[in-house]
């Protein structure tokens, strides 16, 4: 038990810690009998279920990151802009529409010299007010967070797919084995006919 334990301890993983699935180049290193077979694609089959759900989670994290990503990119560019127009000394005053929700907006007048800050939502119903500096920094440094983790779900989901691929080759190489033990062993007399009828026509 000890040896298994630091067996999976030592598995190679991607940056995320997501495991190598195992790659079946010789069937005979993980099965030695027949009776080895159910048990070991039982696993392979399971090790597919787990590959599947962190799948279908790293999907719908993408799907929250590229949502994010361009209104976090459109409330940084509106910072950015009233900071410009802050430092120039603009004396103009800007009419601006702001979105109270999804079909409802209200008009405004802003006046540079009355931006120095802007309040920001932080997430479950969280306002907070920054300095246009700060909110610019804060906002950039989010922005490359979003696309790093948008960067890293992407490359989770290729990596997820090669290991699901590796299993599935890994499950069809282990069937056919027993496939073709199966018939050394009706070809020599040892199967029962109720056996081979089971587990279906030889080919």
């Amino acid at each position: 038990m000890a040896d298994q334990k630091s067996a999976a301890e030592k598995a190679p993983t991607n940056p995320r810690g997501i495991p190598v699935a195992p790659f079946v180049d010789n069937v005979a290193d993980y099965v030695s009998s027949r009776a080895d077979v159910e048990p070991t694609l039982r696993s392979f089959q399971e090790m597919i279920a787990k590959y599947q759900f962190m799948e279908v989670n790293t999907q719908r994290r993408a799907v929250g990151l590229r949502e994010k990503i361009p209104d976090i990119k459109k409330t940084s560019e509106t910072v950015k802009f009233l900071k410009l127009r802050r430092e120039a000394g603009s004396e103009d005053p800007l009419l601006t529409n702001f979105e109270l929700n999804d079909t409802l907006y209200a008009r405004a007048t802003v006046s540079p010299a009355d931006t120095e800050e802007v309040y920001l939502w932080l997430g479950a119903n969280v306002m907070l007010a920054y300095p246009l500096g700060e909110a610019e920094t804060m906002l950039d440094e989010k922005l490359r967070a979003a696309e790093s983790s948008l960067k890293n779900c992407e490359e989770d989901l290729e990596f997820l797919r090669e290991q699901i691929t590796t299993l599935e080759v890994a499950t069809a190489r282990v069937y056919n084995w027993d496939v073709v033990q199966r018939r050394k062993e009706k070809a020599e007399g040892k199967g029962g006919d109720d056996e081979d009828g089971n587990a279906g026509p030889a080919g």
